[in-house]
Formats: structure tokens, C-alpha cells, sequence
């Protein structure tokens, strides 16, 4: 591991000016996926700047009621705070599937926003990858891709992308706000992770040098009926092999509202606009869920090794919104 300094700050300016001093520093929040990234080599940062202590750690109702949650909030936190479990229970469940209980108490906000993909290609320096050395190549897309992307990748990165708090986050239309030395700014998640295209090196569109202070959820009724399910090789911690986040609004057997994010199919959650579209007016049957996830998975160019995910995704938008119809007819 590179040598590093270390530097704690309490306030955001001071955190954007000790950044601005180094272009080689990054910001700490509980270090999860960062410091194994410096242990690996894969990130060499010269300096890290802590941002734990800053006055971002809390949720709070929004003025037309929606959650505004501080980047600092751990993942325990926000999966125990009650009104995230009442109001957008697919988030709650999103971050007790994310983790081990250890690294939910330390994981924040903002970090799991941040964090790098865990493909093996990735984190081998011995081996090429386009999104750690640009224009090195994806060896992934002729070797070991059993649990990448089926959605939105190019020739360039078949990597997915890691959260499952972020795909709930997806469903939920959430605003990320940063702060940058030019001033604050805000970013819908559906614009956050740009399509990867021939940059995947490029992950998110923040500004150089931003701070992300927190997340806002829109208010959304459908919320409170919703769910998140994973799927992944074992019982215990595991990133997903295919996820689903969805909520469900029912009236009078047709689908009044409905959203889906997919979690592991594409380098960033993928909204299901197209299945969304297709169920909306129409009947909350079996039927319809399956026609729907299969209209959003037509533009699915699956690998030789990972076209499971196509039925499992599938499979996991028929299984979720059965539930949530059942339980709103009880």
C-alpha cells in the first residue's frame, strides 16, 4: 500500500479545501470499499481526506414529505430509522441484503453511491481492464463473466455495478446533492451513473472534486408498497446475482402505479421504464408482470455464461409484484 497522509475535518468548506489542495486525495467515509481498493493497489490515493464527523449524519422529513438523508448516515442507521421502513420499506430491505451486519455499521450513504465494481478483472492488477487502465481492455467479455452485465454494456466494460441501495434508490427517483468549491448542486440518480459507452473509467457524473452530502427521495405513496429482493450464491453476505426493487399500486385488479429497478444486470441500477409503461392501466396478473419484465429484457445481449440472469430477472419481477398485488388485496 502507498504511503498516505490522513487529515479529519468537521465542516464541508474544509473538506473541499483540503481536496483541492492534493489531486491525488479522495474522501474517507467508513472506508469499506476503499481502503480494500488501497490494499489491492487498485486506488493509491496520497491523501485521505475523513468526512465522518461532518453534520450530514441525519433523516429528516423533506417540506412535501419526502426523507432527506445525510451522506454520512450509516446503512445500519438508515435501514433501522422507522420512517424509512414505513414510507420506502424497498430500501430498508435494500441495505439489510447489502452487507454484513459490521460493515453496515460502518458503510455510508454516500459511500455506497460511490463504490467500484467487484469484478475480479478489476481488482487484479496483473490482468488489463478498460474502467482501471482506459484502453487496456475487458478481458471479462472473452473469460469469467458468469455475474456480469446483461443491459446497457459496449465492448468496452461488462461490469455491474455493486449496490443494492442505490437500485431501491433507482425505483424511488432519489436526488443526490453534492457540494463542490464552485458551489452545491444536486443530480437525479438516473443521471448520476452515465452509460458506460467507451468510458467506463468515467462512473459517475459528479463534478471534479464534489463532496456528496446527501440523498432526497421524492414523496411517492407507492412506496410504502414496496419490496426488494436478491438473489445471490449464498445465504450469507454475497453481491447479487440479479435484484429486483419494486412498488405496486393496485385499484380495482389494474396496475394504478407501479416502479422496478434491476440491481447486477448493467454497470449502473436499471430503471425499467419499458416494463413500467407496459403494465400501467393495465391488470395486476402474473401475466401482465411477465409480459412487462420481458419487454424490458428484449434489449438483454447476454454472454455466454450469464444469460441466466434474462429468466432469473424475469422470474424475480413476476415473483416481487405477485407479492405486493396479494398483499394490497388482504
Amino acid at each position: 500500500m502507498r504511503e498516505f497522509g490522513y487529515e479529519r475535518v468537521h465542516d464541508v468548506s474544509g473538506a473541499l479545501a483540503l481536496l483541492g489542495t492534493d489531486p491525488e486525495a479522495r474522501f474517507l467515509g467508513g472506508g469499506t470499499n476503499l481502503v480494500d481498493l488501497m490494499k489491492a493497489g487498485v486506488e493509491r490515493p496520497a491523501l485521505l481526506v475523513d468526512v465522518q464527523e461532518l453534520p450530514l449524519d441525519t433523516v429528516e422529513f423533506t417540506a412535501g414529505g419526502g426523507l432527506r438523508v445525510g451522506a454520512t448516515v450509516t446503512n445500519s442507521d438508515l435501514a433501522a430509522h422507522p420512517e424509512v421502513r414505513r414510507h420506502y420499506p424497498a430500501l430498508a430491505q435494500a441495505l439489510l441484503a447489502g452487507a454484513s451486519g459490521q460493515l453496515r455499521n460502518m458503510a455510508t450513504v454516500g459511500g455506497n453511491l460511490l463504490q467500484r465494481t467487484r469484478c475480479g478483472y478489476f481488482s487484479d492488477l496483473a490482468k488489463p481492464c478498460n474502467k482501471r487502465v482506459p484502453g487496456s481492455g475487458c478481458p471479462a467479455i472473452a473469460g469469467e463473466h458468469h455475474n456480469h452485465a446483461i443491459l446497457g454494456a459496449s465492448g468496452h466494460c461488462v461490469a455491474t455495478h455493486p449496490s443494492d441501495m442505490a437500485v431501491a434508490l433507482a425505483a424511488f427517483d432519489a436526488v443526490i446533492s453534492y457540494e463542490t468549491a464552485g458551489g452545491p448542486g444536486e443530480l437525479p440518480i438516473a443521471d448520476f451513473y452515465p452509460p458506460v459507452g467507451d468510458t467506463p473509467h468515467i462512473e459517475t457524473a459528479l463534478p471534479p472534486g464534489a463532496l456528496i452530502t446527501g440523498v432526497t427521495l421524492p414523496p411517492a405513496a407507492v412506496a410504502a408498497h414496496s419490496r426488494y429482493r436478491k438473489v445471490r450464491e449464498r445465504a450469507s453476505f454475497a453481491f447479487a446475482v440479479g435484484s429486483v426493487a419494486a412498488a405496486l399500486d393496485v385499484r380495482d385488479g389494474e396496475v394504478a402505479e407501479v416502479r422496478l429497478a434491476f440491481g447486477a444486470v448493467a454497470s449502473r441500477p436499471w430503471r425499467a421504464r419499458v416494463a413500467e409503461r407496459a403494465l400501467t392501466g393495465g391488470p395486476a396478473s402474473a401475466e401482465a408482470y411477465a409480459a412487462a419484465a420481458d419487454a424490458e429484457l428484449a434489449a438483454a445481449e447476454a454472454l455466454p455464461e450469464n444469460g441466466y440472469k434474462v429468466t432469473l430477472t424475469r422470474n424475480l419481477v413476476v415473483s416481487v409484484l405477485s407479492e405486493l398485488a396479494e398483499e394490497a388485496a388482504r
